[in-house]
């Protein structure tokens, strides 16, 4: 049994954690991580990039099916090896995880397999899967990063064969015919795309309005609109009622406009958002103050128990991986005293990695509305975009919202290829301030998907070239 000190201990090796780890090794600090499961928590392993191996894979079948034919390649495809697809999504993920192995040893952070409980505010226990306290760790400090878990529609429970969470989404054993999924955000629509692209029928429910909602309605707009001309069933205003599993399949109960129906799959997956995963972590004299599964912080990220800190999904929205690792990385610079910026909540990039992407930062357009903000809009459409036409992908817009006055970027939207990656100069330029007349006269290479950009800045004035 370990009797070390350490300066920090962590617990969670996702995003938050490992990335937390490093940062206070690279300050000079002995540090202590504790990992129940793989290193790199759920997004590593099971969401964030196994997802994008198989989004790729859906992609290329797409492209195969319904692009190549339009650049006058011909070919039949014989069938697909589902096991090796999954195959090589779990692969991508070991590669990374043994990425951080490598991390964790290069910059001599002790990594300590187990189930974490803070018996104090100082003192982490280890114990092993019989629940024996395997070590206990004394330290300065707490960094709880153990993150979220799929939430679950009260009266359903998931059996993890036929009523699914994301996590066994990516693992299936074989390709549904018929699938539901309920809930409309990035997990449900990304899903959506991958299990259309290899042949299952889709059926997607949304108790809001749009797919998407969180996205500006004009995005969430277009991708429906994609997505039901390839063949998607989206049920939007449509409340789950109930989901009952059979030998027969699944049937899904669902209210729309004073309607009740009744629906049918093979397999239904619930995405309807995550929560925090608090439970059996804290001793009465070291629990911090947890409202609907989220630990509460300050701007610093500390509890209302000095030494306690918390960051990432554990501690509530935005659940995104870079948003953990930003509220980490402030964490320790804080509690250390190597910095004291704040975390910008305004410059947070989102990203929707289907076919078409989704990528935004910033205001939406109805949020600026809702403010009483004087806006001047500009948008541009890929179709016109060079760039887009010579690689066959042409649907989407680059929409971009200013400061009637001033001129300052208040949000970009983009629908369209390689929205998540072209996105990062829309978030340089809201952090900088930069304006609608900086943007639309930076010389772009041509040409490049990010011309959208400049030309819906241009677009704002009637100045774009199509």
């Amino acid at each position: 049994m370990s009797d070390e000190k350490f300066d920090l201990v962590i617990v969670g090796s996702g995003p938050a954690g490992y990335v937390a780890a490093v940062r206070a090794a690279q300050l000079g600090k002995k540090v202590a991580c504790i990992e129940r499961s793989e290193l790199g928590g759920i997004c590593l392993n099971w969401g964030c990039i196994p997802t994008k191996a198989l989004i790729s894979d859906a992609h290329l079948m797409h492209q195969v099916q319904h692009v190549a034919p339009n650049y006058g390649i011909k070919t039949d495809i014989g069938g697909l090896d589902w096991s090796k697809i999954v195959g090589r999504s779990r692969q991508v993920t070991l590669t990374m995880s043994k990425g951080i192995e490598f991390l964790f040893k290069k910059n001599k952070v002790a990594r300590f397999t187990g189930t974490a409980y803070v018996a104090t505010p100082n003192l982490v226990q280890v114990k092993d899967a019989a629940g024996k306290v395997a070590a206990s760790l004394e330290t300065n400090h707490i960094l709880i990063c153990t993150g979220a878990r799929s939430r679950e529609l009260p009266g359903i429970k998931c059996d993890g064969k036929q009523i699914i969470t994301s996590r066994e989404a990516m693992v299936l054993p074989r390709i549904p015919k018929r699938m539901i999924i309920i809930g409309a955000g990035a997990i449900g629509v990304e899903f959506s795309y991958i299990y259309h692209a290899f042949g299952s029928q889709i059926t997607l429910i949304e108790m809001q309005s749009n797919i998407l909602p969180i996205e500006d309605a004009e995005s969430s707009s277009r991708v429906e609109a994609i997505f039901k001309k390839r063949g998607i069933d989206i049920r939007t205003g449509t409340k789950t009622v109930s989901v009952q599993a059979s030998p027969d399949g699944v049937k899904v109960a669902v209210t729309a406009g004073g309607k009740s129906e009744t629906l049918s799959a093979d397999v239904v997956l619930v995405a309807v958002g995550v929560i925090g995963n608090t439970e059996n972590l804290f001793a009465p004299a070291a629990m911090p103050e947890i409202d609907r599964g989220a630990i509460k912080v300050d701007k610093t990220f500390r509890t209302r128990i000095s030494s306690i800190y918390a960051a990432g999904d554990v501690i509530g929205p935005p659940w995104l991986a870079h948003v953990a690792s930003m509220e980490a990385t402030i964490a320790v610079e804080r509690m250390f005293g190597a910095s004291d910026r704040d975390m910008d909540y305004s410059v947070v990039p989102g990203c929707t990695y289907c076919a078409p992407q989704v990528a935004s930062v910033g205001l939406t357009e109805q949020q600026c509305r809702d403010k009483g903000l004087d806006i001047k809009v500009g948008k541009f459409n890929f179709a016109a975009n060079g760039k887009a036409q010579a690689l066959g992908e042409i649907d989407g817009f680059g929409k971009l919202i200013f400061d009637a006055k001033y001129g300052e970027l208040l949000g970009a939207h983009i629908v369209g290829p390689e929205a998540t990656e072209i996105l990062s100069e829309m978030v340089l330029a809201k952090r900088l301030e930069a304006t609608q007349t900086e943007l639309a006269t930076t010389i772009h290479a041509h040409p490049t998907l990010s011309e959208v950009l400049m030309d819906a800045a241009q677009a704002v004035d009637g100045g774009a070239h199509a």
